[in-house]
This record gives C-alpha cells, structure tokens and sequence, in this order.
C-alpha cells in the first residue's frame, strides 16, 4: 500500500506577543464553537495561563456579546491596535471594530485583509495563549490561518448530529492537508440532563467520539445542553469566569487540563 504523500509545507508567522496560537473550529455551524471558545478560554485562565482570545468570524463575530463589551479598540500610531482587556483577558474582534448591527458585505480577499490585521497588528502582550475562534467552513478564513499563521494546534468542536460531523470531517482534512496538528475534538451539546436526573441524548449518541476514532484523533469531552451556560452567554459572563465550580465549569476545566498538558508536552 502507498503511502500518503507528508502535508504540503507553507511559510508561517507568528502572532507576536503570545507563546501559543490555538484555533477552535467545526466547519459547521450552530454547534456553539463561540461559546465554546470564550469558556475554555477562560478555563486555561482558571489553570494559571495568560490569555487572548481572537473572534475571526468577520461576517458573524459573537465575542463582544459574550464578553459584555463594545469598547474601541485604540492605536497609538495609527497603524496598531491595541487589544481590549475585559476580564483580565486580552480580546479582539472584527465587532469591537463596527456598529454591531453594520453587515460585512466584503469579497475574500477584503476578509483576508482583516485577518492579517488582527494577527498581524495588534499588540498582544505577555500571553501564554491566544485562542481564535474561527467561522462555519474551510474558506478563506481558515486557509489564512491554516497556510499564514503558525498555530500549535486546533480544537474542533460539533454536535453528535451525523449531519454537523460531515462538515466536520472536512474541517478535519483540511487541518491533516495543511499541516496543523489536531488536539483532539469536542462532542458539545452532548446531552440534556432533565428534571428526572436522567441524560437525553437529543442529537444522537457517540458520533463526535467515532469520528475522533475514525481519523486518529483524540477525544477532549463531552459538553451538555444547559441553561447555565446559555445564560451566562448571554450576558457576557463567561460561565468558567463567573463560576468554575459549576458542574459545567468543571468539564470546561478537564479538557483545558488535557490541552494544556498536550501544549506543554509538545
């Protein structure tokens, strides 16, 4: 049997000011990538590391609610911006940048643009971490960072839906073919745990945990369906920052644990 051929290699930059640049994906859509993104942030916060957290969905950027903020960013020599401290968290968002109801009606490359903006000129400082929260898709937001942007791994996240994990799986192969290494997937939405103490396991059973299997990844977890944590994203207080001994909190703090321990590691 042939071997297959090593990932093409591509010419990466860092994001200056930080030691590791991690991406959170799905390729789908209304899995709660975002919601995701901010918790575990701030769960690698509740372990000791300094973090910052980038929004890269241009088109639909969700960290400015989650975080409770709109404040603009600043430059002090009209070329760099400053990211916002909310949290104790450094942040950075096309929303922080726009009125938050101004459509982006921007072609590829105008999006490309804003993405080597953010990476590129914004003075992050001192982190140990910076977490990007990339859009539905492998598009060109995606291949920016997977072929510009040295990263030390992705995260990526879906429901146990056999219709999410179709997207999903080609969100995999675009990492496997760009040469980003995997840190392993999330099965978010998991379950609803009912009045009755049982679990409900509303978009099916083990389908994110049998893709990990299937494509020789790890597997970080399972996240439930719970109001705790819609509402704490809804007034932008992130759940793992306002209580981490939520029992929610605690599952966010085992895969930031895994994480961590894969990033040190390595």
């Amino acid at each position: 049997m042939s071997q297959k051929p090593p990932p093409k290699q591509f010419v990466k930059t860092p994001i200056n000011g930080t030691k590791f640049t991690l991406l959170v994906s799905s390729a789908k859509g209304g899995v709660g990538k975002s919601t995701i993104t901010v918790n575990l942030a701030f769960a690698l916060q509740n372990l000791g590391l300094k973090i910052g957290i980038l929004d890269a969905d241009v088109y639909g950027p969700s960290l400015p609610k989650l975080i409770n903020t709109y404040e603009k960013p600043k430059s002090e020599d009209g070329k760099a911006l400053i990211p916002i401290t909310k949290y104790d968290a450094q942040c950075m968002s096309m929303g922080l940048l726009v009125d938050e109801q101004t459509p982006m009606i921007w072609r590829g490359p105008m999006v490309i643009s804003a993405i080597k903006t953010m990476t590129q000129k914004v003075l992050w400082k001192n982190r140990d971490i910076i977490i990007i929260d990339l859009p539905p898709g492998t598009g060109d937001t995606q291949l920016t960072f997977a072929q510009e942007v040295k990263v030390e791994g992705a995260i990526i996240v879906s429901t146990p839906q056999d219709l999410a994990l179709l997207d999903v799986k080609r969100g995999i192969q675009m990492f496997d073919k760009t040469g980003v290494k995997i840190l392993g997937l999330i099965d978010n939405m998991s379950y609803f745990k009912g009045d009755d103490g049982k679990e409900y396991k509303i978009f099916g059973e083990s389908g994110v945990e049998k893709t990990a299997k299937e494509f020789n990844k790890d597997f970080l977890g399972h996240l439930p369906i719970h109001q705790d944590l819609r509402r704490s994203a809804d007034k932008g207080h992130p759940l793992t920052h306002s209580n981490p001994e939520h029992e929610v909190s605690k599952l966010f703090k085992h895969i930031a644990e895994k994480i961590k321990n894969n990033l040190m590691k390595g």
